[in-house]
Formats: structure tokens, C-alpha cells, sequence
């Protein structure tokens, strides 16, 4: 979806000179036509916008076109004087006055996509025709192919038949959410704040476990002393950060400390929250890939891979990718039924070679369909049988050999899927996937209804891995980028 790069400047500027417009309302483009025109058909040309304006003013000639003398009390133009209509001109549903209001409050509202949705949504409370409308108008504002308007408001609307929606109260997060991604606004200052919210209030728990305490430590201090780094370290292996990472973080921040020349506990907070988004910053890397590109999921049974599957693969599809989901874990029962459930429901392709089917088997030939059928990322699902770890191991390095030996550098990605709840044992599955097979990316989930959330400190510092996503919340939209800054400021915040 490659136009959408041009959104932001397009909104953002203002025109350098106003259109000047006539006592009639039409712009300077449209003044230009009517003098263009014959002079026998300037007073038809003109008698439209009159209309359109005053309902008193609606001359229309009695006989030919060409005489139009006397005005006429019939209620609509005469033939002639449609087709002298300017472009502009109102039509007589209406439409015209809804579409060119909005487009001025648009072009003069601050270009935030929640401001554009708040002036979009006035007025409509229910979803229906008009919702479809109005966003069908503001892809087009935005120089959008009409065929990409239509492909979002279809799918939108059959997600909102499907879960029995109908107020627009009770969607518009997930319409917002949707069209950040289609729109490629994700990253802009406004999404990010509704990010900031959901993660404070995800980390509500882990912040009972960390914050409060740490609030408690600093009153209870007058000076960052022997006793004071004690307490701290107790208090983040408390929350899940692991005896070794709180180890290795207490000595980062005592290092902070003594580089800044101070022992007071009011500097505490800024010295952790540099430390932390320290932790998490992640450097550059290739992006680029030869597409299809594929990423396998990899992570034990019961940490939510089906669901962040279907997420990511969503998130994929509102970004404008073609996608296809692979089902990899053969042995599990209803897995690929359950995969099937959440492909067809985001609109994915799906492949599958059925039960207790070999898993490099199935790898390599979802490939074989990503490349004939021009897919632009494959999801690859695999099992993550703990009981048989070893074996489970080695299937997945086998998928890794088969995938590059059919497509040169797959799987471009293998991320790992953990539960936030389960807290040490996170760390220790990290560990047994990262020596066995490598992880690139981590996406924790289940961060909102826990206080172990800790545990991504503890990632970051004894592993390395990169934390691109966090799940907040069971809904298509609650699974968010993960930005470390974003974290520190939610985790130590007072509120």
C-alpha cells in the first residue's frame, strides 16, 4: 500500500495560496470554466449554485434554452441547465454538502488520525451505509485508489456483521486501530499515546509488585547506601526480574549513580528509567528479503501462538500484505482447526496437510504455494511439545534446513512466544529455544493481567532479544509494538 506514504506530508501542509471563490461558492478552477463558456449559457450555468444556496432563488427558463428570460416556478432546472452544472455544484440528494463540510473541517483540524475520526464519526452512531461512506471518503481525501477504499470498508464490515456490532461505540478502538495500520500511521504521536494508556494500564499489576515498593524504598532511604541497593535487589527478584539480571542491573545502576556523583534517592527514578530504556534499545538490521518472507513461531503449548499468529498475520493484512498461515504443529489436537478458524476470520491463506503430517513436509511445501501464488509473508506454526523437548528441537532445526535449502535465508525471522504470567519459567524457555534454534524476536503476552511483567527486564539483559510486541488484552488491536522507553516511563510512572 504504497501511496500512504504521501498521507502525512499531504495533511500536514497547508495550501501556499486559498482558492478565491465567487458570491456563488465557486472555487477559481470553476470560475475559470464559466467564463470559458458561451455567453448565451452563462445565466443557466450560474442558476445551479444559486440553487443550491437559496431555495428562494430557482429561475429556470419556459421555453428554450437559449432564452432564458423569465423565471419559471418549476421546481427542478430545465434539461439544459443540468448538464451546465460545474462539478462543484450541489447535487440535489445532498451529498455534495456533507462531503465538501467535511473536507474543510479535515483540511483545518490537526492532522491526527483520532481528530480525523472524531470529525468522520459526528454524527454517526450506528454502523450502516453512511459509516461505509464517509470512510470510503476519507481514503479518497487522502488520494487513495478507490479499489483500496472499497477492499478496507468490505472487510471492516464483514468483521462488524460477524461479531454483531452495531453502535459504533462499541468498535470505534478497532476501527482506529485499523486504520493506523492501513494508513500507516501506527508510529505518528497520537497512537503512540493510546499505546502509552493500554500499556499503564496492562502493567497495573507488575506495577503493585515494582513501582509501589520502589516508592516505599525511596521514602524509607535518605541516601543510596549498602542497605538501599539490598532492598532494591529483593525487591526486583520479587517481580520476576531473575536473581542473575537483578545482579547484573543493580551493578548498571550503581554505575549510573556513581558517574553522576550522587547518593540521593530522589535521583533514583531518572537513573533507573535511563537504565531501562537503555536495556531495551535494539540496534539496526537488514530488513530487506528475498518474498516471500518466513517467519516460524516457535514457543511451548498454551503461550497464546495460535492467537498472536493470527494477530500478527492481521496486522500484516491491514499493512496491505498478502499472507498465508502454514499449520506446522501437526500433533496437537484441533490445532489446525483452530489456525483454520483464525485464517479464514483475518482473511489469510491457509495451508495445511492434515494430521500427524510431517512438519518439514508441511514447510516445505506452504513455501512451494507462498512462491507460485505471490504471497508476501508466510506465518509457519510449529508444535511446542515440552515433554519431548529434544525431539521437539531437533524438528525445528530440520524445518529451518528444509526452508533454506527451498528459499535461500528463510526463516528470515523465528520469533518466540512467551507467557508473561509464568514469569522465571519465560527466562528458562528463552534460554533452551534461543541455544537450540536462535530467536530473533520475542512477543510477550498476557502482560496485562499479570505481576510478573518483570520478566522482560530480565530478558533484555541476560539474553539480548529483541521484544517487538506485547499482548494487553484478547482483542485484534491489543497486540502492540513494544517500545522500552514507552515501558520504563508506564512501569515507574505514579499513576
Amino acid at each position: 500500500m504504497g501511496f500512504f506514504s504521501k498521507i502525512k506530508k499531504l495533511w500536514s501542509k497547508k495550501d501556499a495560496e486559498p482558492q478565491v471563490q465567487d458570491e456563488a461558492g465557486l472555487s477559481g478552477d470553476a470560475q475559470e470554466t464559466l467564463e470559458a463558456q458561451p455567453a448565451d449559457a452563462a445565466p443557466i450555468a450560474s442558476a445551479a449554485p444559486q440553487e443550491a444556496l437559496s431555495p428562494q432563488a430557482a429561475p429556470a427558463p419556459e421555453a428554450a434554452p437559449s432564452t432564458a428570460t423569465a423565471p419559471s416556478p418549476a421546481p427542478g432546472p430545465a434539461p439544459g441547465e443540468q448538464a451546465a452544472k460545474p462539478a462543484s455544484a450541489t447535487g440535489d440528494d445532498g451529498k455534495d454538502v456533507w462531503k465538501n463540510k467535511l473536507t474543510l473541517e479535515l483540511r483545518q483540524a490537526e492532522p491526527r488520525l483520532s481528530v480525523w475520526l472524531t470529525i468522520l464519526l459526528d454524527g454517526v452512531a450506528q454502523a450502516g451505509p453512511l459509516l461505509w461512506e464517509r470512510l470510503r471518503f476519507l481514503f479518497v481525501s487522502l488520494e487513495a485508489p478507490e479499489s483500496e477504499a472499497d477492499a478496507f470498508v468490505e472487510k471492516f464490515r464483514k468483521w462488524v456483521e460477524e461479531m454483531e456490532y452495531e453502535d459504533v461505540d462499541d468498535f470505534r478502538s478497532e476501527l482506529q486501530y485499523r486504520l493506523a495500520l492501513a494508513l500507516d500511521l501506527e508510529d505518528e504521536e497520537d497512537e503512540r499515546n493510546r499505546l502509552f494508556l493500554k500499556l499503564s494500564e496492562g502493567l497495573a499489576k507488575t506495577k503493585e509488585q515494582i513501582a509501589k515498593r520502589i516508592d516505599g524504598l525511596l521514602a524509607s532511604h535518605d541516601k543510596m547506601d549498602d542497605s538501599f541497593w539490598e532492598e532494591l535487589e529483593e525487591i526486583l527478584i520479587m517481580a520476576d526480574v531473575g536473581f542473575e539480571p537483578a545482579a547484573k542491573l543493580l551493578d548498571n545502576l550503581r554505575g549510573r549513580a556513581r558517574k553522576a556523583g550522587t547518593n540521593d534517592p530522589a535521583k533514583f527514578r531518572d537513573i533507573l528509567s535511563e537504565e531501562l530504556a537503555e536495556i531495551f534499545k535494539t540496534g539496526k538490521t537488514i530488513k530487506a528479503i528475498n518474498p516471500p518472507e518466513v517467519v516460524m513461531m516457535i514457543g511451548v503449548n498454551g503461550v497464546g501462538k495460535t492467537t498472536t499468529i493470527a494477530k500478527l498475520a492481521h496486522r500484516a493484512q491491514m499493512s496491505g500484505k498478502k499472507v498465508l498461515i502454514a499449520a506446522g504443529d501437526t500433533f496437537r489436537a484441533a490445532a489446525i482447526e483452530q489456525l483454520k478458524i483464525w485464517a479464514d476470520r483475518v482473511g489469510a491463506g491457509f495451508f495445511s496437510k492434515g494430521e500427524n503430517a510431517d512438519p518439514a513436509a508441511v514447510a516445505f511445501e506452504a513455501m512451494d504455494k507462498g512462491l507460485a501464488e505471490g504471497y508476501d509473508i508466510i506465518f509457519l506454526d510449529t508444535a511446542g511439545r515440552l515433554h519431548t523437548k529434544v525431539n521437539l528441537m531437533e524438528e525445528l532445526k530440520k524445518i529451518q534446513r528444509v526452508l533454506d535449502k527451498k528459499h535461500p535465508g528463510a526463516p528470515h525471522r523465528s520469533i518466540l512466544v512467551l507467557d508473561a504470567t509464568t514469569g522465571q519459567n519465560a527466562l528458562s524457555q528463552t534460554k533452551l529455544f534461543h541455544e537450540a534454534v536462535g530467536v530473533d524476536e520475542i512477543v510477550l503476552t498476557k502482560l496485562d493481567g499479570t505481576a510478573k511483567g518483570g520478566v522482560i527486564v530480565g530478558i533484555a539483559l541476560e539474553y539480548g532479544v529483541p521484544i517487538t510486541f506485547v499482548g494487553l488484552g484478547e482483542k485484534m488491536e491489543d497486540l502492540r509494538p513494544f517500545h522500552g522507553q514507552d515501558f520504563a516511563q508506564a512501569l515507574l510512572s505514579s499513576s
